[in-house]
């Protein structure tokens, strides 16, 4: 199946389809080996993320708690 018809396909399920499938692919990315390399200002911007997480853990939300609100005002 050609790149474009399977986006095509894709785009055509329903958002909460389309969600779990963006949620997989990123997932199987991750687990890929040989990472491309971050250019130096996503590297920054990460580090000042991650800082300001550790500065207030609590803040935020869990992913699933944000994903079923996303979900429901559908």
């Amino acid at each position: 199946m050609a790149k474009s018809e399977l986006r095509s396909q894709a785009l055509q399920l329903p958002v909460d389809e389309r969600l779990d499938l963006a949620e997989a692919l990123w997932e199987s990315i991750d687990r890929e080996p040989g990472q491309p390399s971050l250019p130096e200002w996503q590297r920054q911007v990460l580090g000042e993320r991650l800082a300001a997480v550790d500065a207030a853990p609590d803040a935020g939300s869990p992913w699933d708690a944000v994903k079923r609100r996303i979900l429901s005002e559908l």
